[in-house]
């Protein structure tokens, strides 16, 4: 028989920098009223969630504690951030074979409990990690949703906020496909307010903005491996970005985020835009991409199939 499903009790597996900021974000935001984080270093998940919890009489009122996979079973969402990390010089490709068989540890442990709430997987490389939890452990693709793209969009948005000199929030533009090297900027329906991009630049700037547009698009895939080499890891973003998905589904808000899926269109998983509420991915926007994008996404979408052949 199925445990019944609290929805207002989420869970994180790995208690690492990013699990644990993203326990700290979401004691913040107040979605949540019960929270739970395991990790397989048992005390350090006792000391994240004392640590968190203390900070609750200047936030949020919750239940904050270390438990184990039983406690999971209720959770309405479980996200996963428990793998290896992503070193200086090392591709998020390179974490592959050491993630996938965490993740499998953590997902069979989750199906012995016959978990049936969402899935938010955020390790590395979360494409093909979204895809072996829905492929080879049986998970609906719909429950089941990779943090895709949805951080490298705001850094997007980020960049190109401080060169317009534009409220991020005025601003739409994604980043499509891999999490990782092969991502695609769309600019051919990024917009501010609705006026293109590209005519943005000529009436407000008063000039052809392709070069630095090219420029912002390879700093934010490079992002990543800069501040790695400045501080060993990236955290505090992804917290943000798991936080905001997370008010997505606690409020059925039907936001538009390039959440990573399983896509039977293109036979992995990677990051579209999808429309994200409490049942979870409940549809996948089409994508209108220029010829140079497309052949740019087409070239992820072949590297990603190479990765998952592996992986299978």
């Amino acid at each position: 028989m199925k445990i019944q499903i609290n929805s207002d009790k989420v869970g994180i597996i790995g208690c690492g920098m990013v699990g644990a900021s993203t326990a700290f974000s979401l004691m913040q935001s107040g979605l949540y009223n019960e929270m739970v984080l395991l990790d397989a270093d048992v005390e350090r998940a006792e000391g994240e969630a004392l640590d968190i919890a203390h900070g609750l009489p200047y936030g949020s009122s919750m239940k904050i504690y270390a438990g184990g996979y039983d406690d999971m079973a209720e959770c309405s969402l479980v996200i996963i951030t428990a793998g290896a990390n992503q070193k200086e010089g090392e591709t998020r490709r390179d974490l592959t074979a050491r993630n996938v068989k965490i993740l499998g540890d953590v997902l069979s442990e989750l199906s012995a409990r016959d978990y049936n709430g969402l899935l938010l997987i955020v390790s590395n490389p979360v494409d093909v990690l979204t895809y072996v939890a829905v492929k080879k452990y049986g998970f609906s693709a719909r429950s089941v949703i990779g943090s895709g793209t949805v951080l490298d969009t705001a850094r997007l948005r980020h960049e190109l906020s401080e060169f317009l000199s534009v409220d991020a929030k005025s601003i739409h533009a994604f980043i499509v496909g891999e999490h990782g090297d092969s991502e695609v900027a769309v600019w051919s329906t990024a917009s501010v307010a609705g006026v293109p991009i590209q005519e943005f630049c000529a009436s407000i700037i008063g000039k052809n903005c392709s070069f630095a547009l090219r420029e912002i698009a390879e700093r934010v895939k490079n992002s990543a491996y800069e501040i790695i080499a400045k501080k060993r890891a990236t955290y505090y973003g992804i917290a943000t970005a798991v936080t905001r998905i997370c008010r997505a589904i606690v409020r059925d808000e039907k936001s538009v985020l390039p959440v990573s899926s399983v896509s039977e269109e293109y036979g992995v998983a990677l990051g579209l835009p999808s429309i994200v509420g409490r049942r979870g991915i409940e549809d996948t926007l089409p994508l209108y991409l220029s010829q140079e994008e497309k052949v740019a996404f087409d070239l992820g979408v072949n590297e990603l199939a190479e990765l998952i052949s592996l992986v299978d």
